[in-house]
């Protein structure tokens, strides 16, 4: 569930010109751990790299998203969406960018080529980075570029006079194109980024399942290594140098004891110790695609209430998963899990002892995105979607248990990415 973690390519485009610390598919060139490999357990040294059989998105593929955007913009009766270089932009045109005062970014028009907005001397290495739309439009220190973007709808053809903005591009800017633009309404792009980013081709979800995969290994890898009286930072330490040794640049967040209660994580520094709740949750990128596991198990000897909220946990996931249809509405799976867990006398509702969060989100590009497996979403579960299975029993000052698995829905359900946990001594199958 954290997001701290992930996004370290400040400008590149996916599969070229990444940021010296990382190579654009998500893995790293070095440890990033400062301890020499041989100073790391056996287990982990003995990991072998998954970078094989990675297949990047394809022109092709972009280009067809593109299409279904336009698509989408007629049908939403919007002339163009703009974006600035996030996670949209590296999902339509295979680049990112960054932010900063300086505005740049990406409009599609509902018909014709995507165009570019750029600080004019920016525009060399921009178009070292652009493979699709040949159009940069440059805008000086002195000029607005509010008004470039503007006159890029414009020239387009101004059909419905309505310009979206993504969820993403910030107040500043979506501001200045609606003064830049008087006559238009500037409106929500999400109808149409999230209309395509929420269904997930083929593509996408094989490398959804490796970065599970890898995942999987270096949580696997990095429980190996429990042992008295090791901090966070240890255990840290250690699943990040799996990742590397998988040939990957990672992420975990880790909780002991007490602390497995705050679904979020605790700052508070914790060393093991016998009889602790451990619990580990996050994930990696592979071309730019996100995993999101947790694993909760025991250092120990677990008392009978750790087996059994353990147990009555993993009866959540399932009715969660259980509850995955194609047409029913998103609300359904956080009500499945949520009665199991009532049931078992947590709650009710967001009350702890209890579930405190909804049961799942979307999960694609950005390790939470739309949509959610929370009340009131009404949203329709379609073929493609991709989301977590997460229900939490957090009992504040005592532990907390989450189960973590990632899915993708086909047109005969939902399918796991990852095989769920066994029982409390047992979190991998």
């Amino acid at each position: 569930m954290p997001m701290n973690r992930r996004h370290f390519l400040r400008v590149g485009a996916l599969g070229a010109g990444a940021a010296a610390c990382a190579r654009a598919d998500g893995s790293s060139n070095k440890s990033s751990s400062d301890n020499n490999m041989q100073d790391l357990p056996a287990v982990i040294r003995d990991l072998k790299p998954m970078t094989a059989g990675v297949t990047p998105i394809s022109d092709d593929e972009r280009r067809a998203r593109i299409a279904k955007a336009q698509q989408l913009m007629n049908e939403q009766k919007i002339d163009a969406i703009f974006m600035e270089g996030t996670t949209s932009c590296a999902y339509y045109v295979g680049m990112r960018w960054g932010q900063s005062e300086r505005t740049f970014g990406v409009v599609i028009p509902a018909n014709g080529e995507v165009a570019y907005v750029c600080p004019g001397f920016e525009e060399d290495r921009a178009r070292e980075l652009i493979k699709f739309g040949k159009e940069v439009r440059v805008w000086q220190e002195d000029e607005s570029p509010y008004a470039v973007i503007a006159g890029i709808v414009k020239d387009r053809g101004a059909k419905y006079r309505r310009i979206g903005v993504e969820e993403r591009v910030r107040f500043f800017i979506a501001n200045g194109i609606a003064k830049a633009a008087p006559g238009f309404d500037v409106v929500d792009a999400t109808p149409v980024t999230a209309g395509c980013r929420m269904i997930k081709s083929k593509a996408e979800i094989a490398l959804l399942q490796h970065a599970n995969n890898v995942t999987l290994a270096a949580f696997k890898t990095g429980l190996a290594t429990l042992r008295e009286g090791m901090s966070q930072t240890e255990l840290n330490r250690n699943v990040d140098a799996a990742y590397a040794a998988l040939g990957y640049s990672g992420a975990v967040a880790v909780q002991f004891g007490k602390w497995t209660s705050f679904p979020h994580g605790s700052s508070t520094p914790q060393t093991l110790k016998e009889g602790d709740i451990v619990m580990i949750d996050d994930g990696v990128s592979v071309q730019g695609y996100q995993s999101d596991i947790t694993r909760t198990t025991v250092f120990g000897k677990p008392t009978q209430k750790m087996i059994d909220v353990w147990n009555t946990e993993l009866e959540a996931q399932n009715a969660a998963f259980a509850a995955i249809k194609v047409g029913a509405p998103c609300e359904a799976v956080d009500a499945a899990a949520r009665a199991v867990i009532e049931k078992a006398g947590f709650g009710p509702g967001y009350k702890v002892p209890g579930l405190p969060h909804r049961t799942g989100h979307g999960i694609g590009m950005d390790g939470h995105e739309w949509t959610n497996f929370v009340k009131g979403n009404k949203t329709p579960i379609a073929a493609g979607m991709c989301f977590s299975d997460e229900p939490t029993i957090a009992i504040p000052g005592e532990f907390g248990i989450r189960h973590e698995d990632c899915l993708y829905v086909a047109e005969d359900g939902p399918h796991f990415f990852t095989k769920q946990a066994v029982a409390i001594d047992k979190p991998f199958a």
